[in-house]
């Protein structure tokens, strides 16, 4: 299996649901705008999985993949409606709520028409509110809770990590969140996390 990523993009969280499975895969950083990537993905963007004569993409679809295809690994509902219900309850949040609100504080250009740098920069504040309700939702529902979704670890726990590292370049940082911000340190000493960290790039051990 290939995973195609591009580093500290939402590819890292099937990166780390690879590890957390310990299937041997092959972890493989595109450039963007690469012409030999977008016969992979036509859309360009990451991640795409190859797995022998299939190309799968969309981060969530993957995810969900990922953890059918390995049922050993728990990381998905456990069957039941309900449960099943609340995974994709959280996975449409991260991925349909928290994730795009993102993209106008990333590419503010992409959101007006002007060419005023005023203009762009009140596009990236009202991006940043918007980021700072979602944490807050998130904040909430995690204040006794260890997982994201039911009792155990989980895909969106996994998604949830790009998206929180991310808030390291908000006004409000991360650390002012308080059960959002230990639930990313948690997982910063998961083996499996900093793992993908690592190979992508993203952190360096001590010493």
């Amino acid at each position: 299996m290939k995973l195609y990523y591009f580093p500290g993009s939402c590819a890292l969280a099937p990166h780390i649901v690879f590890n957390w499975i310990g299937e041997p895969f092959e972890a493989l950083r595109i450039e963007k705008g690469d012409p030999e990537y977008l016969k992979v993905n036509p859309l360009g963007v990451v991640p795409a999985l190859e797995h022998g004569d299939r190309i799968y993409t969309q981060a969530d679809a993957i995810l969900h993949w990922q953890a059918e295809s390995f049922p050993d690994a728990a990381l998905g509902g456990d069957g039941t409606p309900d449960s099943n219900y609340e995974l994709n309850r959280w996975m449409a949040f991260l991925t349909g709520d928290l994730h795009p609100a993102y993209f106008p504080f990333f590419n503010p250009g992409r959101y007006t028409t002007s060419d005023s740098e005023a203009d762009e920069a009140a596009v990236k504040a009202a991006a940043q509110r918007l980021v700072a309700k979602y944490y807050e939702h998130l904040d909430r529902h995690l204040e006794d809770r260890e997982y994201i979704a039911g009792s155990r670890r989980s895909i969106a726990d996994a998604y949830a990590i790009p998206m929180l590292r991310w808030g390291r370049a908000q006004d409000k940082p991360l650390s002012e969140y308080r059960a959002l911000n230990a639930f990313y340190e948690r997982w910063l000493r998961d083996d499996g996390v900093h793992r993908a960290m690592k190979e992508q790039g993203l952190i360096r051990d001590q010493g």
